[in-house]
């Protein structure tokens, strides 16, 4: 937004003293005159020059613009932060939305698996429920290597064994570790 001050050139707090240079200055550059070839253009912005200054060198009209400015630039700050606000909001439910959406792909994707369907089964019925094909392929890549580990059988432990190297302790150890695997790489949080 051109503000009066932008007009001539100076600052919301210039001296009356400055905007009168501004003033000459400016209309000197825009004068009908001295623009050859540019006539009609010059005479606006020259015109819009003198009503700047007309305005501004009046101690009583610059205090009434200043408040009116003032008043209009609140606004406007207002209107730019509610917006601001309403386009993060928005983004915020879309992520939420994303996230509810992928927690739902990889809960059926464990549904399927958990009855003892393939990957190449997984992948399918993910795609066919509308999940993206790259987003379908990580999930069932995923969900194959969870069921490849939870397959795998410890083997038995001698019986004077340490209970630190029990298949029960085993298991536990290598299920910690494919819980922070899987997590890694699904973003899931317990």
């Amino acid at each position: 937004m051109v503000t009066l001050y932008d007009t001539l050139g100076v600052r919301e707090d210039a001296s009356d003293d400055e905007i009168k240079r501004a003033y000459r200055k400016a209309a000197m550059r825009a004068h009908p005159d001295r623009n050859k070839g540019r006539e009609a253009a010059a005479h606006d912005a020259f015109q819009e020059i003198k009503q700047a200054y007309a305005i501004l060198s009046d101690s009583e009209q610059r205090r009434v613009y200043d408040a009116v400015f003032a008043e209009e630039m609140g606004k406007l700050r207002e209107q730019e932060e509610r917006q601001a606000r309403e386009t993060r909001e928005r983004a915020e439910r879309e992520a939420q939305a994303e996230r509810e959406r992928y927690e739902k792909f990889v809960a059926q994707a464990m549904r399927y698996a958990e009855r003892g369907h393939n990957r190449d089964v997984v992948f399918g019925v993910l795609l066919g429920r509308g999940c993206d094909e790259a987003l379908a392929a990580r999930i069932a890549d995923g969900i194959a290597a969870l069921a490849a580990a939870r397959a795998q059988v410890p083997p038995a432990a001698p019986p004077d064994a340490p209970e630190s190297e029990t298949p029960q302790a085993e298991a536990a150890a290598h299920a910690g570790l494919f819980t922070t695997l899987w997590h890694g790489m699904f973003g899931l949080r317990s």
